[in-house]
């Protein structure tokens, strides 16, 4: 007989641990309580902490590059500086070449001779000066442009005049009457010529 009453017993303890077993409101399709204050704020506050980091990350990332694109910038002036920074001084020494240049081709070749000595030694320090000069020109990045029979380029000849010329490509320099130069690659001074045009 007490076996028989403790039996109803045993089942309604069994009964009150399984509906307070946690998550059988939400298998019974009990909704889930909603979230204190407390929690809302803190859910609010680390959104706008991980909104404000990216946005933060994004202007580090932006940051960087402009830095390095400043810093190339600046780089390609320093080296431009070291190239180009005697350009000046190069456009007035070539006034000197272009004087040397012309006082060797105004001497007759047919006086230079040892039966004129004094002639012949000026004329030959002369020579000497201006393969002196261009040697230092070219020591410091400066070349001579002498594009006679070349096609005429705008980046490097300036037409002084246009022509026709038999036996002679048109588009092609005929007479160069002042020659150029690049200092590093870059035209310092255009060379005049005169190019040939179509009959």
């Amino acid at each position: 007989m007490s076996m028989l009453s403790a039996t109803p017993r045993l089942l309604c303890t069994a009964a009150h641990q399984k509906s307070s077993v946690p998550g059988t409101e939400e298998e019974n399709g009990t909704p889930k309580p909603e979230p204190s204050a407390a929690e809302k704020a803190f859910i609010e506050e680390k959104t706008q902490l991980e909104e404000q980091l990216k946005d933060v990350t994004d202007k580090y990332k932006r940051a960087l590059a402009d830095t390095e694109n400043l810093r190339q910038r600046s780089q390609k002036m320093i080296d431009d500086a070291k190239l180009y920074g005697i350009q000046g001084f190069c456009k007035d020494l070539l006034e000197v070449a272009d004087i040397l240049e012309k006082a060797t081709e105004s001497v007759p070749k047919t006086e230079i001779s040892t039966a004129n000595p004094h002639l012949k030694n000026l004329y030959d320090g002369l020579v000497m000066t201006e393969v002196q000069i261009q040697k230092v020109f070219q020591k410091h990045g400066l070349v001579k442009l002498n594009p006679d029979g070349q096609k005429f380029d705008p980046y490097e000849h300036e037409a002084v005049f246009h022509a026709p010329m038999e036996g002679k490509e048109a588009g092609t320099i005929a007479v160069v009457t002042k020659v150029g130069y690049k200092l590093h690659g870059r035209t310092l001074r255009p060379a005049l010529v005169g190019v040939v045009k179509a009959p």
